[in-house]
């Protein structure tokens, strides 16, 4: 079974692409939680474990944490991230 890492930072509508955001800045988030995260991966319909103790690797000091999602063989993790970030930005409105 193939295991997805979603970072917040792929997310953060304050980060460039250089610094580690992953979707467009129509779809990027302020300072997104892996609570939110972790939800929208539900409603998308995977299993997400959150581990709250992690750091992204270009921001060492930021314990933001990360959301591990499983059973998302069928798409690659670029459509994941992409549908995690379309949710939380409806999440929002």
């Amino acid at each position: 079974m193939v295991e997805n890492v979603i970072w917040p930072a792929y997310l953060d509508a304050d980060l460039s692409r250089a610094e580690g955001r992953r979707v467009a800045e129509d779809l990027a988030v302020e300072e997104p939680t892996v609570d939110e995260i972790a939800k929208a991966i539900q409603q998308i319909g995977y299993d997400a474990t959150i581990e709250r103790d992690k750091a992204y690797s270009r921001e060492p000091w930021a314990d933001r944490g990360r959301v591990v999602v499983r059973g998302a063989d069928d798409s690659t993790k670029n459509d994941l991230v992409q549908a995690v970030a379309a949710y939380v930005v409806a999440m929002r409105e």
